[in-house]
Formats: C-alpha cells, sequence, structure tokens
C-alpha cells in the first residue's frame, strides 16, 4: 500500500489529511477525559437526598429490571419516588410498587401513554428541590445521589448528568449489547471531555439526570416541553433529554457530569436487533436537536464553544466516514487496467487487505479504554467496524426522515397530538375548578415583569430585599431575575404568581411581622421551614425566577 501511494501521492493527500485530523482530535478528546475530574462530596452539604430528592420514573411497560432498579434507587435515601404511567399499567406497577417499598413509592398516571406528558405530570406533583429522571431499568450505585448532589453546590449548576455502563440482560452479553457497550465507553469519552474543556454537554441523558425543581416547574418550560414540534409541524415525544439540556444553555444554567464509579449506572439496551431501531431513534434526536442549537437557538456558540464544533464534526462524519471505502473502491477499479494504461500494479486483494489491516489497528486503538476492564469484547471489534459503516448510511437515512417521530421500540404509544390535546384538556379543566383563568399567566406574568422592573431587579444581581445583595448573586446564570421579597408593605401582590394557581416556581415564601425589616421566614416545597445553615442555597434558588 506504501508503494502504492509513493506512486500517486496527490490522490492520498485528502484522506490522508482526514485520518490525521480524525486521531489527532480523538488524541485530544482523550487527554481532556484523562483531566477532568469529578466534583468531590462537600463535608457539609447543601442538600440531603432524604429531604431534597424525588426521582421521577415514566414507564408503561416495566420489565423485570424494575424492581431490581427500584431496590437500587431505595439505597441512595431519596424523599419519594413517582412512577408516571398510563391508566391501565395502574394496578400491576402499583403492586410491584408495594412489593417494593409502599411509603416511599407513588404511582400515577396519565390518559396517554406518552413519555414527555408522563415526565410534566411527575414535575408537577414534586414537593423537593431537586427532580432525578431515571429510566425504569436504571441500576445505581449506593452512592450516585450524594455524588450527583454535589455538583448543586454550585448555585449555576441546572442540570446533572453521570456515566455509564450496559447491564447485560442475560448471562452473557450479545454483540448487540457489546456494540452499545462500545458506544456508551466512547461517550464516557466525551462527556468527560467537553465538561472539562468548556463545561457544555452535548446532551444529559434519560437514562439518569438531575435537574433544578424550580427551572421545571416553570409554566413556559412546561408548555414547550409538552408541546414541542420538529418544523413547527411534527410534534415530538422523544429527544426530551435533548430538550432539556438545549433549555439548560439557552436560559443560562450551567451543567456537569460525574464520571466515577460512585455515580456511574447500569442500563440495560436491546439485546437483539431492536437495538438498530433505538440507535435510528436516537440519530434522529441528535439531528434535530443539534440543527436546533447550532442554527436556531445557537447560544451554544458562546458559552459552549467545544460543545458546538463537536457538533458540527458529527454533521460531517458520515460524509467523511464513507470516503474511506470509496477510495478503497475507486483503487481495486483502478488495479484491473494495466500499468500502461493507467492502471496500479497491486493486486485488488492486496488492496482490502491493507484497509483492513487498517481498519482494525486504528478502531481497536479508538476502544482501548472499553477494551481495558472488558478485554473479551476484542473479538467483537470487526463488527464494530461493520456497524460503524452502516451507522454512517443510518445517519444520512435519519437526515432524510426527520419528519418521523414514532419511538419505534417503545410499545403501546399512541397519537402524541391526542394524547397532548386529552392532557391540556384536563390541565384546563382543573384551572377552571380552581377558578383560574385562561390568561391568567400571561397576566400574571406581565404583572410581575412590571413589579421587577420597577422594583429594580431585573439584574441577576439585585436581590432587592432591604437593599442588600446576598453572596451568591454573583453566581446566577444570565436571564435570570430573583423574586423581589418586598422590603416593606407586607409580603409579594398576586402578579408575582407565575403559575397561575398561587405556587410560585419551586418555593413558598412567608414572612412574620410587617414594616420594612419583616422577619423572612423560609420554606422549601412541602412547607416545612428552612434552618439558617440552607439559607446560602434559598438565597438563590427559591427567590430565583427566570424572566424572559
Amino acid at each position: 500500500m506504501l508503494y502504492l501511494t509513493s506512486d500517486n501521492f496527490p490522490i492520498f493527500v485528502p484522506f490522508g489529511v482526514i485520518g490525521f485530523y480524525r486521531y489527532l482530535w480523538y488524541l485530544i478528546r482523550l487527554a481532556a477525559s484523562f483531566a477532568y475530574r469529578p466534583i468531590p462530596l462537600p463535608l457539609h452539604p447543601t442538600y440531603l437526598a432524604s429531604e431534597d430528592v424525588t426521582i421521577i420514573v415514566p414507564t408503561i411497560d416495566a420489565g423485570s429490571e424494575f424492581t431490581l432498579a427500584a431496590q437500587t434507587w431505595l439505597l441512595n435515601n431519596p424523599k419519594e419516588i413517582l412512577i408516571i404511567t398510563e391508566e391501565r399499567m395502574l394496578a400491576p406497577l402499583q403492586e410491584l410498587a408495594n412489593a417494593v417499598d409502599p411509603a416511599k413509592i407513588r404511582v400515577l398516571t396519565v390518559p396517554y401513554a406518552n413519555k414527555r406528558l408522563q415526565m410534566a405530570e411527575g414535575i408537577r406533583n414534586t414537593t423537593t428541590d431537586i427532580i432525578v429522571f431515571a429510566d425504569d431499568d436504571a441500576i445505581w450505585p449506593g452512592t450516585l445521589l450524594e455524588y450527583v448532589l454535589a455538583c448543586f453546590e454550585d448555585q449555576s449548576v441546572g442540570g446533572v448528568g453521570t456515566s455509564q455502563r450496559v447491564q447485560p440482560v442475560g448471562e452473557k452479553m450479545t454483540v448487540w449489547e457489546v456494540l452499545a457497550a462500545f458506544r456508551l465507553s466512547i461517550r464516557n469519552i466525551e462527556i468527560a471531555c467537553s465538561t472539562h474543556i468548556d463545561g457544555g454537554l452535548p446532551c444529559l441523558s434519560g437514562r439518569t439526570a438531575a435537574y433544578r425543581t424550580i427551572i421545571l416547574k416553570d409554566p413556559e418550560f412546561l408548555h414547550g416541553f409538552t408541546h414541542d414540534y420538529w418544523l413547527g409541524k411534527y410534534q415530538l415525544n422523544s429527544g426530551d433529554d435533548k430538550f432539556l439540556t438545549r433549555w439548560m444553555v439557552s436560559h443560562g444554567w450551567g451543567t456537569y457530569v460525574q464520571c466515577c464509579k460512585e455515580a456511574e449506572l447500569l442500563s440495560t439496551m436491546k439485546p437483539n436487533w431492536r437495538f438498530l431501531k433505538q440507535v435510528l431513534r436516537w440519530t434522529r434526536n441528535t439531528w434535530r436537536s443539534d440543527l436546533r442549537s447550532l442554527w436556531m437557538e445557537r447560544g451554544i456558540w458562546v458559552r459552549h464553544p467545544y460543545v458546538a464544533y463537536t457538533m458540527v464534526d458529527k454533521l460531517f462524519n458520515p460524509f467523511t466516514l464513507l470516503a474511506g471505502p470509496c477510495l478503497v473502491a475507486y483503487l481495486i477499479y483502478k488495479s484491473t487496467f494495466s500499468t500502461d494504461d493507467g492502471g496500479y500494479h497491486l493486486p485488488w486483494w492486496n488492496i482490502i487487505a491493507s484497509y483492513l489491516v487498517w481498519l482494525l489497528a486504528t478502531r481497536t486503538a479508538k476502544l482501548l479504554p472499553h477494551l481495558w476492564y472488558r478485554p473479551q469484547d476484542i473479538v467483537y471489534v470487526p463488527a464494530f467496524i461493520v456497524f460503524g459503516y452502516y451507522f454512517a448510511v443510518m445517519k444520512l437515512y435519519a437526515l432524510c426522515t426527520l419528519h418521523e417521530t414514532g419511538w419505534g421500540t417503545r410499545t403501546g404509544i399512541g397519537n402524541i397530538a391526542e394524547a397532548t390535546a386529552a392532557m391540556d384538556k384536563q390541565d384546563a379543566n382543573a384551572n377552571f375548578v380552581n377558578g383560574g383563568g385562561g390568561n391568567d399567566n400571561n397576566n400574571n406574568k406581565n404583572h410581575n415583569n412590571a413589579n421587577a422592573n420597577a422594583n429594580g431587579v431585573n439584574s441577576p444581581n439585585a436581590l432587592g430585599t432591604s437593599g442588600t445583595t446576598n453572596e451568591k448573586t454573583g453566581h446566577l446564570p444570565p436571564r435570570i431575575v430573583e423574586r423581589h421579597a418586598y422590603a416593606s408593605g407586607g409580603g409579594c401582590s398576586a402578579g408575582d404568581d407565575k403559575s397561575g394557581d398561587g405556587s410560585y416556581g419551586a418555593s413558598l415564601l412567608s414572612r412574620s411581622g410587617s414594616g420594612g425589616g419583616g422577619n423572612m421566614v423560609r420554606r422549601d416545597l412541602s412547607g416545612r421551614s428552612v434552618s439558617a445553615s440552607s439559607s446560602s442555597r434559598m438565597d438563590v434558588i427559591e427567590e430565583s425566577y427566570r424572566m424572559r
């Protein structure tokens, strides 16, 4: 092959540049992932799982892994676990919940099977400061929650993810599960790298991710989350984790990922060819989300330029990957001609053998981090090579079929629009019963914005309480405005209520006494008084609210 290159050097220059670029950046990612460090546990944690964490699990067909997964969640001692399902699955899931821990597990239902609507129902029923979304087969180590909560000590962090590995369904991994394990190992390197370089993430994986409740309680978020359309026409059900990640970026919240054994979850994958349908769904979601981030929302270019670069790189990845086989095909074709007619003097089998050796060497090197702890998987490297080319073609197919928004592997999913319309009608009826009006949310929002501007609190650095500024406010993300707790006049006006149902964001604030300098009694969502030791987070989180 080198002999062939020396005779036709100009032909190989572009391909050499592509190869050099690919593996140079892989080495950079590898180095950055080694330099990454997880957030250590604080000596005096602000958040406790037993008081501040609700786990939300949307499901419609919890399998045999559910009981084991639920037991591992309980080992982390959350305050509550909410299982959200459709109405026909209430009885079997309630039976499962009762068998595990009926005191901590609540089962709620929605009229239709729709993951985003199920998640939204869980959000509405949450009474803690932190929400953790989990798949029904996500198996946690007993230390996951405390390591996740450590990231929220930084008041600018709104979402936290973790590293992941594959849990085999049977006694031995199938080839499909090994391919999934290869992908997760590469992903773990990529997210550690991007977190270290610019603090960003392409996606906070929905298998397990934690968020501040106050962000998700925002009525604008809930509406956008459940009424998400591609090109304004095709309603989305999957891709919820992509939406949440983009919301963090576009609304000024930071993200972090804990890549360490103490926070590494196990998740099952499809052990058969249906894994390919999963990958197709994920690929469509990635195309849609990355195109939105790069060209429609565009905030990622400023906040996380490295992540933006990786998104652009992935757009061209299938084309550069397919360039190799195209070159080999061209060389084989030219080898059929004599050298006098412009052909190459290497036989076709020599060209193919050289290319296969190159592929095996480079792909094995790329998988070394995975093979370090599972060396037996080296026999699947050829399958990974074949899958890589299949995946490149799949990415192009996915790009041409972005209007397909079905789940693909989740049975029981009905019409998305019908499900959303049914939930909207249910919410409207509930608001009517509670005395709410259809336009109250907008009126309240406008009223509150007027109050905020009048009192000089439209800046992230203004607390508006007795003219003082809390030391934590400097860490607030942009486009956050603190709820104004008036120094005099006794409390907040009705216009301060953004939710339209008498609640505000993710916490309640009451005051005793009257006149300026009244004593502040802070309470969390469940209504319990918050001690002085918790005031640092309450000063920032309890009173914060995003202003569009």
